[in-house]
């Protein structure tokens, strides 16, 4: 077993509450991935469980590549360095078998937070179009400090009401992100898994025309396009997915 922890916390620590996980804490999410939530002591922490990978990726995780969960941990640290929220990393987790990798945890705090982007997708939800103007603003900081988060999507930015109508935004999901410098057509791109509205993205392109100084048409028309693309592609997948029975 392969356990990493930030400073301030100790391996024993997580070496007790993995003991005890599949009897102890509350599940948040049980599909592929599981997440738990824990109290520790005077905190909490959430404590995501990765499926374990097919047979091929269990020999690579081990000796080629970085696991899911070192890559959470080592995003998650690198995003505080470059000044961007996302919930406290505290530890990740390999065990290994014959194969390679086995079972692996992601652990970090559990933020209490007031709603993720998907709830924008309500017309009537209060304050939303300050909320998007923000959260446009907040992903082109990302793009500014050579964040390329992969899974930039509806659920994977937590956020949280601050005073005098200003929001926090927190990264979660991290593990496929590269940290490089990006361009006009990856920055633009970056904005499809959003799945958008047509309404939100006129809203959206706006704003961030105006912070890459570009033209409001041009970076509509693009961030229309690349929405429409990935959503058709989506759409055929898990229609192929049907027809082979996935």
């Amino acid at each position: 077993m392969k356990i990493v922890v930030a400073k301030s916390y100790k391996k024993n620590q997580i070496i007790d509450l993995l003991s005890s996980y599949d009897k102890n804490g509350k599940f948040f999410w049980n599909k592929r991935n599981t997440i738990k939530i824990f109290k520790v002591a005077k905190e909490e922490w959430n404590v995501k469980s990765f499926k374990i990978p097919n047979f091929i990726n269990q020999f690579a995780y081990k000796y080629i590549r970085k696991s899911k969960a070192q890559r959470s941990f080592e995003h998650a640290q690198q995003l505080l360095i470059r000044g961007i929220n996302t919930p406290k990393p505290i530890a990740f987790v390999e065990n290994y078998t014959l194969l390679g990798l086995g079972k692996s945890f992601y652990i970090s705090e559990n933020l209490r937070y007031d709603f993720t982007f998907k709830e924008l997708f309500d017309e009537n939800f209060p304050n939303r179009k300050h909320i998007l103007n923000q959260f446009t603003k907040f992903t082109f900081e990302l793009h500014e400090k050579g964040i390329h988060h992969f899974d930039h999507s509806m659920g994977n930015t937590l956020i949280v009401a601050k005073e005098k109508n200003q929001y926090a935004f927190y990264l979660i999901d991290l593990n496929r992100m590269v940290f490089e410098d990006m361009d006009y057509d990856m920055r633009i791109k970056n904005f499809d898994r959003l799945s958008l509205s047509s309404e939100m993205i006129e809203i959206i392109s706006k704003k961030y025309a105006e912070l890459v100084n570009k033209d409001v048409s041009q970076v509509n028309k693009y961030m229309t396009e690349v929405c429409k693309t990935f959503s058709t592609n989506r759409n055929r997948n898990k229609e192929l997915k049907k027809k082979i029975g996935l």
